[in-house]
């Protein structure tokens, strides 16, 4: 996993502001843009950071904040209470996150906690999602529900599309 320059200005553009922590880029769409990067569990100034996959992508975080804003969260939390299958398997999604995160570091103040609300409650389907991307389908059921539910894929991507338009990201 590697991060250059131009992809560190990519990110600086996605996010409107410097990107802290990157390690590399996780997960690419279809135009070779970054979709998530795999940040530090310390940032530079010290402090901890417990996003190991972090979303980056505008088009993707456009359609994963309408998931958010649907009350999908709240139905899968209830979910998760009834589906022993599905609360497994985001279970060893949690122990995945931490054993990931833990190869850049163990950092005593996020010891034990993953991101998204794993393992017990659907908190932030970005993470989730940003997980699911950087690691492939399978193991993160709820980033990989999530990801079914979204009108976008790496393959569909139109980012190379809109950064030569501008006028086609306003509105």
């Amino acid at each position: 996993m590697t991060v250059s320059e131009a992809d560190l200005l990519s990110l600086q553009r996605q996010l409107q502001r410097v990107p802290r922590g990157v390690l590399g880029v996780a997960a690419r769409c279809g135009c070779g843009e970054p979709t998530v990067v795999e940040t530090a569990p310390r940032l530079e100034d010290g402090s901890p950071f417990p996003t190991l996959f972090y979303l980056t992508h505008p088009q993707v975080v456009l359609e994963v904040s309408r998931l958010e804003g649907s009350g999908l969260m709240a139905e899968l939390t209830d979910r998760l209470e009834t589906d022993e299958e599905l609360a497994a398997s985001y279970r060893a999604a949690h122990a995945d996150y931490i054993e990931r995160r833990n190869r850049h570091g163990e950092v005593e103040e996020i010891a034990g906690i993953s991101a998204g609300g794993m393992p017990t409650r659907v908190k932030c389907l970005h993470a989730l999602v940003g997980h699911s991307l950087a690691v492939g389908p399978g193991i993160n059921p709820i980033g990989d529900l999530a990801l079914s539910l979204i009108d976008w894929t790496p393959d569909t991507c139109t980012c190379a599309q809109d950064t030569a338009n501008p006028e086609a990201n306003e509105s």
